[in-house]
């Protein structure tokens, strides 16, 4: 299933998602528990942002008994990187005619 970027976009929008995400992407699979020591925010939120990212397909998660372990999925991020992969192909053009112009101008 390939997730919307409207989707993705929304996950991230909040600073505290986006911080979750960052935190499991650069120390890797972590427990709702740390996840709720580090957001500062209490467990019930953190378990909502978690949905929102794992709709999203941000993230992952494993029980293990009564814990659930969360993992970032980098890939997640796969549709933001096509829809900005358009506007790159856009400004290139830009800035190469950009370029072209400035050259023609020096004396």
């Amino acid at each position: 299933m390939t997730t919307a970027p409207d989707e993705v976009f929304r996950a991230l929008a909040d600073p505290t998602r986006r911080a979750i995400f960052q935190r499991l992407v650069r120390e890797g699979e972590q427990t709702v528990r740390s996840l709720t020591d580090f957001a500062g925010v209490s467990q019930p939120a953190v378990s909502k942002h978690l949905a929102l990212l794992k709709v999203a397909g941000l993230v992952h998660d494993r029980p293990s008994g009564r814990q659930v372990h969360y993992r970032a999925d980098p890939q997640g991020l796969a549709p933001l990187v096509d829809w900005m992969s358009q506007y790159n192909a856009f400004w290139q053009g830009r800035l190469d005619r950009l370029e072209d112009l400035l050259e023609r101008m020096e004396p």
